[in-house]
């Protein structure tokens, strides 16, 4: 599948943060930031240049876009892609960089165009809180799996059984070969939606944008009777609503963190 890449020209901070948001509820999957410009993937199928438009207007802000071929993607993240290291513990890095074994989890990601290689706040936010948590022997659904980087940690944690689910069919793709680099045998990847998911699990990982996650949280309740649901993908000025989303579906709230405005919170069931 071709991607188009948008450049949006924009020295502000804010402004970048609030038009990532805006972009990812119209399906736009991966964003890259600059001193001075942001830029946007999304799927050629998924396009539409009128809303893109409107979105840059409500800025008085122009844009190019430029059509990305599939081939050409793999090269540009391992041109860019670099390890990172999240809570001490967890040490992600591409198949082309020197193995670490001296940290308790290492995980193999083949940078892709998936979300999830731990570089963008929200991902690196779950990563940590789930080095907080206990996954021995828990049935885990991760919703929105990218990569599949967090359903690839809760195998290394000890996890009994992982559905690893995403709509994307790159991501898909992506996901199963990034299981079978890992080794990751509880892990199945299923290409859907919600719909997709079973039930019964002890722990939900969901780590989207803030329009899906407030749709799904119901379904989210469902699937857990008792146990935990860790998510992200949204600022801080969203928790109160996510909360009260959460809280209206027999979830308790936890706590959460913030990196750079983006939020990652935990909820008890």
């Amino acid at each position: 599948m071709d991607y188009f890449e948008i450049h949006i020209h924009t020295a502000s901070e804010e402004k970048r943060e609030i038009l990532t948001s805006l972009l990812a509820e119209e399906q736009f999957e991966s964003f890259v930031e600059t001193e001075n410009e942001l830029l946007a993937y999304i799927q050629i199928n998924n396009y539409s240049r009128e809303k893109v438009e409107q979105i840059c207007d409500q800025f008085e802000m122009k844009f190019a876009e430029k059509r990305i071929p599939d081939q050409n993607w793999n090269a540009e993240w391992e041109k860019n892609f670099e390890p990172v290291l999240i809570a001490g513990k967890c040490y992600i890095r591409a198949p082309f960089h020197a193995p670490r074994p001296d940290y308790p989890f290492e995980i193999i990601i083949e940078p892709k165009m998936s979300f999830g290689t731990a570089h963008h706040e929200t991902t690196a936010m779950m990563i940590e809180m789930m080095m907080q948590m206990d996954f021995r022997g828990k049935k885990v659904l991760d919703m929105g799996c990218g990569t599949g980087i967090l359903a690839i940690i809760a195998d290394k944690m000890g996890a009994s059984e992982v559905d690893a689910i995403d709509n994307n069919s790159w991501a898909f793709n992506n996901a199963m070969e990034n299981i079978k680099i890992n080794s990751a045998y509880t892990v199945t990847v299923k290409m859907g939606d919600i719909d997709a998911a079973g039930s019964g699990y002890n722990i939900l990982l969901a780590n989207i944008n803030r329009n899906v996650l407030l749709c799904h949280i119901p379904e989210y309740s469902k699937q857990i009777q008792k146990g935990e649901m860790l998510i992200s993908g949204f600022y801080e000025e969203d928790l109160t609503m996510i909360r009260h989303a959460a809280e209206s579906n027999t979830f308790v709230f936890d706590r959460s963190i913030t990196k750079n405005r983006w939020v990652a919170a935990r909820f008890i069931k």
